[in-house]
């Protein structure tokens, strides 16, 4: 099954981001891995045109993150974000170094363990408990 077949990486699609501008972040690479079975939601980085169309499709607000701005899609299945911890990652590099699966880009997976192992979250706990029991290793 691909990536499109799956809710919200299908409604993420049909908002018709230009690729070259985003990266799906927080969860969506683990599942993009098979590391997770199932999926409520995602993050996606973005910048200049895939911003900009985000921007017109939804109010632009603050993001809990200091200095990003966020908006949401979908009723919240979707969270466009024009940074992703600023203070260590930098959006350009992110979406750049992003890997593609399935016509879709993902934050590179060292970038996925940093976040989740910065959160208190026990569902990031077991997401990191799952990582490093992947055949995938973070890092790449």
């Amino acid at each position: 099954m691909s990536l499109a077949d799956v809710s919200p990486f299908r409604e993420f699609l049909a908002l018709g981001l230009p690729v070259g501008d985003y990266a799906i972040a927080g969860s969506g690479p683990l599942f993009a891995h098979g590391i997770l079975t199932t999926i409520g939601d995602l993050d996606v980085v973005a910048r200049g045109q895939a911003w900009h169309r985000a921007t017109r499709l939804g109010r632009v607000e603050d993001a809990p993150e200091a200095g990003v701005h966020r908006v949401l899609l979908l009723e919240g299945r979707v969270e466009v974000l024009d940074g992703w911890y600023p203070q260590v990652w930098d959006v350009n590099e992110l979406i750049d170094t992003a890997e593609v699966v399935d016509g879709l880009r993902f934050v590179p997976m060292h970038v996925v363990e940093w976040t989740k192992s910065r959160s208190r979250r026990p569902k990031d706990r077991e997401h990191l408990r799952l990582l490093a029991a992947a055949p995938l290793r973070a890092g790449g």
